[in-house]
């Protein structure tokens, strides 16, 4: 192995356990099952080290990982009888998730994994991981359009939810949570 390759190595090293993090919690949102977003995550670290030539001269390398781990999953949601979107939420997170430290987390995750994979993956996008309509389009492989429309039926179908709707009540109220 040459210098340069070695360098290559560690460069993709370097961003992958600097994104880690990033990429469990995005995998997790996306597929709502804790083994199944290490799978995901997996499944695009493995495929951003065979395009890391790409990805490393792309002006955005968390684009266009996200852009492989929404299509990773696409596919894999494709591949699964629609009647079992999720197994299980489960009732509690790894230590290692900042986010599980709320009871409205176990009841949003519940929520979330009851969208279809789209309108979960417009969420997922647009809310959690903050990007615009042309990012999340970017990383879902449609228009800016459908994002909008897909993220806006999401955020319906979850306001719709009676759980959510009371967790919001009893806090506005000032309940102890």
């Amino acid at each position: 192995m040459s210098d340069n390759d070695s360098g290559r190595d560690e460069e993709f090293r370097a961003f992958i356990v600097a994104a880690w993090p990033w990429l469990l919690r995005t995998a997790y949102l996306l597929t709502g099952e804790r083994h199944a977003a290490e799978d995901l995550a997996q499944s695009a670290a493995e495929r951003t080290c065979a395009a890391w030539s790409r990805v490393r001269r792309a002006d955005d390398p968390h684009s266009y990982v996200r852009r492989i781990m929404v299509n990773q999953h696409a596919r894999r949601w494709r591949r699964r009888s629609p009647e079992v979107l999720v197994q299980e939420v489960p009732d509690a997170a790894g230590t290692e998730d900042g986010y599980a430290r709320s009871d409205q987390r176990r009841m949003l995750m519940a929520a979330l994994a009851s969208l279809p994979a789209r309108q979960r993956q417009a969420v997922v996008l647009r809310h959690w991981e903050d990007l615009s309509d042309a990012q999340a389009a970017a990383a879902m492989g449609c228009s800016a359009g459908a994002v909008r429309s897909h993220a806006a039926k999401g955020i319906a179908k979850l306001r719709d939810i009676a759980a959510l709707r009371e967790f919001k009540d009893m806090t506005r109220i000032g309940g102890a949570v």
